[in-house]
């Protein structure tokens, strides 16, 4: 019987050699010439530095020598040790317990001659209403109208302001006569905006009060009154 015969591969189609089999291959020689050179460099680093050696560290002892001052130099002394704090003692002693004291009381002391008010003539100028100052009072003035006020102020409420959402305070400087009628106006600090400011000016003309007091006697006065512009 015959036998078959079986094609042969052809020689392209043989599988070529990869980079790892080419690695493998070629590790031995790498190796032995690595080893061969570090040998030669080892033995050049000896050949040209033959002796190589660390530097001895030693301590030494040196003995001082004392310097004699010259006469003239007062060497200070020492400075007197910090004597300790005393310790403190309980005293003891007889206290009679019904010893007590009276209380004091305004009925039991009356106070007899008050000094006078000072008067405008000595605290402010002649003119109190010229510019604000200072002017002293027992009882400050009190606003009258409150719900006039609270109409004043959303009258004069500019509408561009209150639509944008914007708001303020307007610290005004406000003078009241003895009876309690507002006489001027001043801006004392700006809320950012004029209209606003001027809105506050207005406001604080409708405003009434009652008299300031000085102990028992009415007195104009200068009194500085933030007035309050809000949106809703």
């Amino acid at each position: 019987m015959a036998k078959k015969a079986v094609p042969a591969w052809p020689a392209e189609m043989e599988a070529a050699p990869t980079a790892n089999d080419r690695f493998k291959t070629a590790a031995g020689a790498l190796f032995w010439c690595s080893l061969i050179l570090a040998t030669g460099v080892h033995f050049a680093v000896l050949a040209c530095w033959p002796e190589m050696s660390a530097e001895v560290i030693s301590l030494s002892d040196r003995e001082l020598t004392a310097i004699e001052l010259p006469p003239e130099i007062e060497i200070p002394a020492a400075p007197e040790a910090i004597s300790r704090p005393a310790v403190p003692v309980i005293a003891t002693g007889d206290i009679d317990e019904s010893i007590t004291i009276a209380p004091t009381t305004f009925e039991s002391n009356p106070v007899q001659e008050l000094p006078p008010p000072p008067t405008l003539s000595e605290t402010a100028p002649s003119d109190l209403s010229a510019a604000p100052t200072f002017t002293p009072y027992t009882v400050r003035p009190d606003i009258k109208n409150r719900e006039e006020v609270r109409k004043a102020l959303e009258r004069e409420y500019p509408s561009v302001l209150r639509d944008a959402g914007l708001g303020g305070v307007v610290l005004v400087w406000i003078f009241i006569d003895e009876e309690g009628q507002v006489v001027r106006t001043e801006i004392h600090q700006s809320s950012g905006y004029d209209g606003l400011d001027r809105a506050a000016l207005k406001v604080a003309d409708v405003i009434q009060f009652t008299p300031a007091l000085n102990r028992d006697k009415r007195v104009p006065v200068w009194i500085s009154l933030p007035i309050s512009f809000r949106c809703g």
